[in-house]
């Protein structure tokens, strides 16, 4: 197949681009600086924000990955002339409805996107209603298109996963709020990898919704997830709840800060933190064929791959 994969210079673009690869596909790569993407494969250089160079990346595609995510503000004037910065949700809406125009107008079979769970007992979050909306534009661009929604990804440059060893490691003390006790299913990033490369052939069974909520075997909850890449870590950090809890915009900056990660990552990512993030059914690891890694198996092969590259503090 003839495949274009966005967000080729990201976390998961760069794994999956050699995976497809291997299958023997025809790829071609969307990039806005095609100098950072270090893989061997063409590159078309454009924007989906502005729809620079989508025709031509589209153009004779069978199915194409949309990866790309924004999670801080465009930094440009709104519409309406009042000088504010552009919302994330905004950008991200704008790059879909431009990508999924481009799409259709292509001939394309189909977009594979990745996206988040949605809450089933709270109102999403900004960030994961905007995933939410990106999503239902794509799906209904291209009607053989899939959508996978997953959890926090377990891998070596994974930014959630990034951003909780950084807390770890920095803390002495494990201070967690109330989302500690919400519950979720992180997923390994060489399963989210084998599921998206499945999904570009994957024939659903009919009525079945184009949405799959992929999580990992485990539920844990986010103060068992800390716990566990703690103790991965071998580290001494007793945990202390936090009660009452302290503003979200306080608590995520002071994250972020301690993390050394920007706040526009953590503050969007820490607001989805208000209800259990589970999936809605576990069939779609059956359905695309894959097996799944255990969570304890996900941490410590994502801190090994770290320690390749770069080294951990606390280890």
């Amino acid at each position: 197949m003839r495949i274009l994969i966005t967000g080729v210079s990201g976390f998961i673009g760069s794994r999956l681009v050699p995976r497809l690869q291997r299958d023997g596909h025809e790829l071609r790569g969307f990039a806005r600086e095609p100098s950072r993407v270090a893989l061997e494969l063409p590159l078309v250089r454009g924007d989906a924000v502005t729809g620079a160079g989508l025709d031509a990346a589209l153009d004779g595609v069978d199915v194409a990955y949309y990866l790309i995510h924004s999670m801080e503000p465009l930094g440009i004037p709104e519409r309406n002339g009042g000088g504010d910065a552009a919302r994330f949700e905004q950008r991200e809406l704008t790059s879909a409805e431009r990508f999924a125009a481009a799409a259709r107008a292509a001939g394309v079979r189909r977009i594979v996107y990745l996206g988040g769970f949605v809450p089933d007992q709270a109102p999403a979050s900004a960030h994961l209603a905007s995933r939410l909306a990106v999503e239902q534009v794509l799906l209904d661009a291209v009607p053989g298109s899939i959508a996978l929604r997953a959890s926090i990804v377990i891998g070596a440059r994974s930014r959630s996963f990034r951003f909780l060893v950084r807390l770890i490691e920095r803390m002495p003390v494990l201070a967690l709020p109330r989302w500690r006790d919400f519950r979720t299913q992180p997923i390994d990033e060489r399963d989210v990898i084998e599921l998206l490369a499945h999904a570009a052939s994957a024939t659903l069974p009919p009525g079945r919704d184009r949405s799959l909520d992929v999580g990992g075997p485990d539920v844990v909850t986010y103060r068992e997830l800390i716990e566990r890449i703690r103790d991965a870590l071998m580290l001494d950090r007793p945990v202390l709840a936090l009660d009452p809890p302290a503003p979200l915009t306080v608590t995520s900056r002071i994250a972020a800060a301690i993390a050394g990660e920007q706040h526009a990552l953590v503050g969007p990512l820490m607001a989805g933190l208000a209800s259990d993030l589970l999936p809605r059914t576990d069939d779609a690891a059956v359905l695309l064929g894959v097996r799944l890694h255990g969570l304890r198996a996900a941490i410590e092969h994502a801190l090994a791959e770290w320690e390749e590259t770069e080294p951990l503090a606390a280890r």
